[in-house]
Order: C-alpha cells, then sequence, then structure tokens
C-alpha cells in the first residue's frame, strides 16, 4: 500500500521500508544500509569526552539534494550523544556522532530517514 507521502519524486516522509546495519570496527567504520530509513549501530569502542567521530553511511536511496535526519534512538546514557548529517552526496552521507560527557564505550543506535527533495 502506498503511503499518503509518495509523489513521483520518489518517497519522502511517511511509511517506508526500514534497514539495520551494525558497525564492525570502530565508530568511525563506514557501514552500508540501501533503505529510505532504518536503524545504524554502532561499535562499542569508547569516544573520549567532549570529541566527535564521523563516518559514512553508503546508501542507493540517498540523492545529493535529499535532507537525511538522523536521531539518537538508544543505547545511549540519557543526553550523553548527539547525532546529526554532516555532509550529503549521491549515494552517501556523513553522520557525526558527538560526545558532550565524558569518556564512554557504548553502542549507540542512531535512526535515519532520507527525505526526498527536488533540486531548485
Amino acid at each position: 500500500m502506498a503511503s499518503i507521502f509518495e509523489t513521483s519524486a520518489g518517497l519522502a516522509i511517511g511509511y517506508t521500508s526500514g534497514g539495520a546495519v551494525t558497525q564492525l570496527t570502530s565508530k568511525a567504520t563506514g557501514v552500508t544500509v540501501n533503505a529510505p530509513s532504518g536503524a545504524i549501530t554502532t561499535d562499542d569502542a569508547s569516544l573520549a569526552g567532549n570529541a566527535e567521530v564521523t563516518f559514512t553511511v553508503t546508501n542507493s536511496s540517498v540523492t545529493a539534494s535529499d535532507v537525511v535526519l538522523v536521531s539518537v534512538q538508544s543505547g545511549a546514557s540519557t543526553g550523553l550523544y548527539l547525532a546529526f548529517v554532516s555532509a550529503t552526496a549521491a549515494g552517501s552521507f556523513d553522520v557525526t556522532l558527538s560526545n558532550l560527557g565524558s569518556t564512554a564505550g557504548e553502542a549507540v543506535v542512531i535512526n535515519f530517514a532520507v527525505m526526498k527533495a527536488a533540486a531548485s
């Protein structure tokens, strides 16, 4: 059943098929998940306090003009991590994870959703 948000340009925010992936070596390790939404589980390696790490998400659903949203779902101490998209390109986006507290080693689950957008 098509979402009420489906447009001729592709799927937008609404009901989409999802995917899930887990990082393997470190919080800087890139991942591949080819779905318009889903969850990324980071490696549980330590991240120093007041530090950031960026990793690339390879995703065939993403174009350079899309808007990718991310949020911390679980696994993190309350208020310890902030996740944001720091770059978007055709076929990928970069997620930056900031540790706002002291050194922590946790697997953080990050939700993502791709909003299809038309280039102006």
